[in-house]
């Protein structure tokens, strides 16, 4: 698992017309190919009349994929992955919608037209980082809280729930590398009293 990746963290677009075609340049944050798919099919349906709807989405683990829709080959759908790879973004899906206006712009501008429509919406989002977190659960007697807090409190952490019973325990988020000096802090300081379970869960925020 990447230790972080750069998305965007909302809904962005581009408008802008060549030679009387119109471009419609939509990108979208996503976390699988499936959601990625949800937005194609719903930007087909809403702009029915459009004359392509090229694409090109990338996400987590080198998975990539783009289509020229009925376009010549080469110019729409690996240009729009040219532009989300400019700016390294991963976990995303654009679009770009072409309302053709009656002139043939040629395999070069064409090319350039789609870049610059996915481009242009990229520049218009506001990209962010996401970090990789691992779920694990730490439990201890009351008379060690103190000792736990004070230890997540020198790492990146979140604490998302706390289970009161004979014992406590804390559902938490700790970025990976620092979870093998979590478990010595532990055991050197507290000889085991504590403990660490690893639930093999990432969650990226």
């Amino acid at each position: 698992m990447p230790e972080e990746f750069l998305t965007i963290k909302e809904f962005s677009e581009s408008k802008f017309k060549e030679k009387g075609s119109l471009f419609i340049g939509q990108s979208y944050p996503v976390s699988s190919e499936e959601e990625a798919m949800v937005h194609l099919e719903r930007i087909r349906k809403k702009y029915y009349d459009a004359t392509h709807h090229c694409y090109a989405y990338s996400i987590l683990n080198n998975q990539f994929k783009y289509s020229d829709a009925g376009e010549p080959s080469g110019t729409a759908g690996i240009r729009i992955l040219n532009a989300i790879q400019h700016f390294s973004l991963t976990n995303i899906i654009v679009v770009c919608i072409r309302y053709f206006g009656g002139t043939k712009l040629g395999v070069g501008p064409l090319g350039k037209a789609y870049y610059n429509s996915a481009f242009t919406a990229l520049e218009n989002a506001q990209i962010i980082k996401k970090t990789c977190y691992k779920k694990i659960l730490i439990t201890s007697g009351f008379q060690f809280i103190s000792h736990v807090h004070h230890a997540m409190s020198k790492i990146p952490s979140r604490i998302l729930n706390t289970f009161y019973g004979d014992e406590v325990s804390m559902e938490c988020l700790v970025i990976p590398a620092d979870l093998e000096r979590l478990l010595s802090f532990f055991n050197e300081t507290l000889s085991g009293k504590v403990q660490i379970e690893d639930k093999n869960e990432y969650i990226y925020i």
